[in-house]
């Protein structure tokens, strides 16, 4: 394999990103110092184009919910000006009563390809994004995600695994959209309890044919690059998805903070059969994203 997509990425002026101003908030993957400035194009090419990416998607990264557009306009720029082809994969307003006014502005940008508003909710607090655990299944998300489909745009889910169960009725519910579940279900409790509950959780997303799992953030509980657990949490998702509905992304700038792109790709292409790579890197996110229309 000569090259690769990177189905998931950011790039980002520090000025756009309410929680890169003001004092430090608690994120997800930690201290988060050494990124806490702009992430331009420039940059995330000098770290993916060596280590072989050729086209990338990129993944809203939390602008102001009124400047959806605004970031959209950013990334496209930045796409130009770069001659790299990258798609988008925009922020929208899943609870809002209508949310069409909002796609149909989305849908005059050619590169908008898909949709995610993160519906991730734990316990820990530091973990939570969504208001409520059921917010995945609440009937005006369920009824905005299913209008989707109509536009030709995904959603990329994310939640915890003790949100799938609801996740995997919404996508039941919503069989003309495709799902791209984020980070392969971001597996934060490695207990044998917490691995069982997500084995179970994947199982039944995986059940639903119109969900595909990135293979992405897998450092962002352990806060390093662990080739060891990339290698189990990729080849119970192959198992339980297959290549076809696997791809990979890579998360940069947050994985950043603990490693380089080339050992990032490295351990996922040691994860992952020879056999089953072009479908993983490649062809999956090509189909999912329309990267070739």
């Amino acid at each position: 394999m000569t090259g690769f997509v990177d189905s998931h990425f950011h790039i980002w002026r520090q000025a756009d990103l309410p929680w890169l101003l003001g004092p430090m908030q608690p994120r997800i993957f930690g201290p988060y110092e050494p990124i806490r400035r702009d992430y331009p194009v420039a940059e995330y090419l000098a770290d993916c184009r060596p280590a072989g990416a050729t086209q990338a998607v990129y993944v809203q990264a939390n602008w102001a919910p009124d400047r959806f557009m605004d970031e959209v306009d950013y990334v496209s720029q930045a796409s130009e000006t770069s001659g790299f082809p990258i798609a988008i994969v925009a922020y929208a307003d899943m609870t809002v009563g209508d949310v069409r006014p909002q796609l149909d502005r989305l849908a005059q940008n050619p590169r908008v390809r898909g949709v995610r508003m993160q519906l991730h909710w734990h316990e820990n607090p530091l973990y939570r994004f969504a208001a409520a655990a059921d917010l995945v299944c609440d009937p005006q998300v369920i009824a905005n995600v299913g209008r989707l489909a109509a536009y030709g745009f995904s959603f990329d889910l994310q939640v915890f695994a003790g949100q799938m169960a609801h996740a995997a009725r919404l996508a039941a519910a919503c069989p003309d959209v495709t799902f791209v579940l984020q980070h392969a279900g971001m597996l934060e409790d490695l207990s044998p309890d917490g691995i069982a509950a997500w084995r179970a959780g994947m199982a039944r997303l995986a059940a639903q044919p119109n969900v595909m799992s990135k293979l992405s953030a897998l450092g962002t509980f352990l806060r390093r690059n662990d080739p060891a657990h990339i290698a189990r949490v990729v080849g119970e998702t192959l198992a339980l998805f297959g290549a076809e509905r696997c791809l990979f992304g890579s998360n940069f700038p947050i994985e950043k903070l603990w490693t380089s792109y080339a050992d990032l790709i490295d351990a996922h292409r040691a994860a992952v059969p020879e056999g089953l790579r072009d479908a993983v890197f490649q062809q999956t996110a090509r189909r999912v994203y329309r990267l070739d229309a």
